[in-house]
């Protein structure tokens, strides 16, 4: 049995055991955090493969073609060229951030050869895949500021002491405009446009640079530049990915293949992909109490996604969860606490987490505010049609003005909490939320299953609280 086949056993046979149990959950994170540095060099090319796969949304031009190529290359007495790229554009990332990190990291303990690309060049232009706008171009310190910030918060889901880092600068920087001319007369123009957010935006009237419009070659000329075996990138990437398959048959080297990875939801439940302009993220630097209340907080629906994202489970340990759940063996609540574990280990070890498993458990459990006497009420059917941040400023004087209530919901201060059946759920409401209509709020997450439809539910501000009646 392999190194994982004999982690995976150990986990699986902790999963079938109590999963409320604190000394079950500390065994079994303990194993799942020491999964994420297991040497994974013993695996045959085609459980390299399909691991790899069973994380992502395609990888093209298949999964057989990965493993005839670890096969290959492996003969030849060396791993893949794996890249990611990353433009550095911001200084805070979130753990929506981290999801190609963590497959590069298998790609790295499966022993194959992995370069960071920090796409200096690039972020000057910026990426437009999916964009409705122009990106605001960076400058050198910008770029340098963000990508400080960056390493430092996705250090541990990654090792960085065994990566080779390059920018794209180095060729990028240097290329002439005759061989820029000569490159694109290869390329049919309907290919840079046949992308459906340049479409939208041509439609809509807004502004397409030709910068933006050459991203994809650049992005194209660091695959060839790195002659790449492999290439990751979101799925939203796929046709700047497919570009660098393009340029590389065009200069005689063998295609790289591709592997996109999910586009993660926010924690909001709402659909949306994790952005901190949407406020449903959960930040990497985030101390470890309110990333696991932040995980706490999303529906059931998203823990098989999620576990599938930022966990090292494989298929037949979520497989198993799954059926428990099924089989009503397994509360969906004691799986919720298990995976915002999960989360806090990776960021913070697993005695952080379980501090903070057992702060969530003091904080929200049942007493906390039924034995509270004479809390303010709120009624629904009087006040339910004004906003969150109306009702915490007007009716419950919780704060000086409407628009500091909202300061409060920007900086994830302002919680609906749940009670019903022994358990109790908080919701951190995101600004959007706060100033729609309260009763309107409350009855979307009741449908969503983010608030028992019987049970108390309480307005939480800070270390205020209110009741809320008629729900």
């Amino acid at each position: 049995m392999t190194r994982l086949g004999d982690s995976v056993a150990r986990a699986s046979a902790l999963l079938a055991q109590d999963l409320s149990s604190d000394s079950t959950v500390e065994q079994l994170l303990g194993e799942t955090k020491a999964r994420r540095y297991l040497d994974l060099t013993d695996l045959p090319a085609k459980e390299q493969a399909e691991l790899i796969a069973s994380r992502t949304v395609e990888v093209l031009p298949g999964v057989e073609k990965l493993a005839e190529r670890i096969d290959e290359r492996r003969a030849a007495g060396r791993g893949l060229r794996i890249k990611l790229g990353i433009d550095p554009t911001a200084a805070d990332v979130h753990l929506g951030h981290a999801v190609p990190v963590i497959i590069l990291s298998r790609f790295q303990r499966m022993g194959h050869d992995v370069t960071l690309l920090i796409g200096d060049f690039t972020a000057k232009i910026g990426d437009p895949s999916g964009r409705t706008a122009e990106r605001p171009p960076l400058t050198d310190a910008d770029i340098a500021a963000n990508l400080a910030g960056y390493r430092e918060q996705v250090r541990p889901f990654f090792d960085f002491e065994k990566v080779s880092f390059r920018q794209n600068s180095e060729w990028l920087a240097p290329y002439t405009f005759p061989e820029l001319l000569g490159l694109l007369s290869q390329v049919p123009a309907s290919q840079l446009l046949q992308r459906e957010d340049f479409r939208n935006r041509l439609a809509a009237g807004s502004g397409l640079t030709m910068s933006e419009l050459l991203y994809p070659i650049a992005q194209g000329l660091d695959s060839v530049a790195l002659d790449c075996d492999v290439e990751l990138g979101g799925a939203d990437q796929l046709l700047n990915l497919q570009m660098g398959r393009k340029l590389m048959e065009l200069r005689g080297q063998r295609p790289q293949l591709v592997v996109t990875m999910p586009l993660i939801e926010g924690t909001d439940g709402t659909g949306a992909k994790m952005s901190k302009s949407k406020g449903n993220y959960v930040g990497l630097s985030a101390p470890a109490d309110d990333v696991f209340g932040k995980i706490m907080s999303v529906p059931d629906r998203l823990m098989e996604p999620y576990l599938r994202a930022w966990t090292e489970w494989t298929d037949q340990e979520i497989a198993l969860v799954t059926a428990r759940i099924e089989a009503k063996t397994l509360h969906p609540m004691d799986l919720k606490k298990v995976l915002a574990g999960e989360v806090v280990a990776a960021l913070y070890g697993v005695e952080a987490a379980m501090a903070a498993r057992a702060g969530f458990v003091a904080q929200f459990s049942k007493k906390s505010f039924t034995d509270v006497e004479s809390l303010p009420l709120v009624e629904l059917a009087e006040h339910g049609a004004e906003a969150a941040t109306v009702v915490l400023s007007k009716v419950l004087d919780f704060q000086p003005s409407a628009s500091a209530a909202r300061r409060v919901a920007k900086q994830n201060g302002l919680r609906l909490v749940g009670e019903a059946d022994g358990e109790q759920l908080s919701v951190v409401l995101t600004e959007a939320q706060a100033i729609r209509p309260l009763a309107e709020v409350v009855r979307e997450l009741v449908a969503e299953g983010r608030l028992a439809a019987s049970g108390a539910v309480y307005l939480k501000a800070g270390r205020k609280i209110a009741e809320l009646r008629g729900v």
